[in-house]
């Protein structure tokens, strides 16, 4: 009997309620003394992490577990909590008694990562290996993209000075984005071991801002006619997702994709038909497959059904 509740629920996706069928409570986490306070990050223990003002003006990375938590600094006056990884290790950049800027990595205590060569870094995310990435200046005063594994590597770039990364999945790959030759135009890439331009939806700028564990990546570029789109990158096509709104939506265009999930849903913002910026989510409607699963889900109730009035009919005198 279980098992077959087991099977016709995972079937028909009762595992998992949609936002419009929940129900929510809201938590003011504070601040660490001063008037303000900006989450950045959360895992999937419901770990946050950000910064917060100790005073006006003046802010710390925090960890907020139940607690708010000030993660201090380098040295320095302030410091700021970026990303966290189901481990709670966190990364983010502090300053240090120097006046430089440095990423760090939390883990009990802050540890400064270093740079490649120059004063300054910041460390952007974390997987869940530990991994870290961000920029982080060099030796000849450009900024580039690195990836901290217990040392930090140098990225390179797309042939220009500078590069950032701004997200890593837990195969390790890496998406941002960097000036090409010249330094004339900035572009996505995806890092797997060498760097790949993901090119433009037409203009010379593009940014990658997040990729998930099927290697989908997301961000934002520049049109030929100088429209800034929202775009998925898969399979090897860089896509303008205002190809995929479906008809009658409330958006007039899709301007910047933030983050995308295992499921394929994205984030971003979007201009409406009345001229306001919003918030979205696109959900990729489910393959003839998964449809399947929904008919196998039915399939499970309707012979749990049938058999249970068989036993009934059995049963009865």
């Amino acid at each position: 009997m279980k098992r077959l509740f087991l099977c016709c629920a995972l079937a028909l996706g009762w595992a998992v309620p949609s936002a419009a069928q929940a129900d929510y409570i809201i938590t003011d986490l504070g601040t660490l003394g001063g008037p303000g306070s900006t989450a950045m990050g959360i895992n999937n223990f419901g770990q946050v992490v950000g910064q917060a003002d100790i005073a006006k003006g003046v802010f710390h990375a925090f960890l907020y577990d139940g607690i708010l938590h000030d993660l201090g600094t380098l040295g320095g006056n302030y410091s700021a909590a970026n990303g966290i990884n189901n481990s709670g290790q966190v990364v983010g950049f502090a300053s240090t008694a120097s006046g430089a800027q440095r990423a760090f990595l939390y883990n009990g205590s802050l540890h400064d990562l270093g740079t490649l060569g120059g004063n300054n870094s910041d460390a952007i995310r974390i997987n869940n290996s530990g991994k870290v990435v961000g920029q982080a200046d060099t030796a000849s005063g450009s900024q580039h993209a690195f990836l901290y594994d217990g040392s930090m590597h140098d990225l390179g770039t797309l042939g220009g000075k500078f590069s950032q990364a701004n997200g890593i999945n837990n195969a390790g790959q890496v998406v941002g984005y960097s000036q090409t030759m010249g330094n004339a135009s900035y572009h996505a890439f995806l890092y797997d071991g060498s760097m790949h331009d993901l090119g433009t939806l037409g203009g010379n700028f593009s940014q990658a801002s997040y990729i998930n564990n099927s290697g989908q990546v997301v961000g934002y570029s520049n049109t030929a006619s100088g429209r800034y789109d929202a775009f998925l990158y898969d399979n090897g096509s860089l896509i303008d997702l205002n190809s995929l709104l479906p008809a009658g939506s409330d958006f007039a265009y899709l301007t910047i994709a933030h983050a995308i999930n295992d499921n394929g849903q994205i984030v971003g913002d979007g201009i409406t038909n009345g001229g306001e910026t919003h918030t979205f989510v696109l959900s990729p409607v489910p393959e003839p497959s998964s449809l399947a699963l929904v008919g196998i889900g039915l399939a499970c109730l309707a012979g749990f059904a049938w058999r249970r009035r068989t036993r009934l009919a059995i049963a009865t005198p």
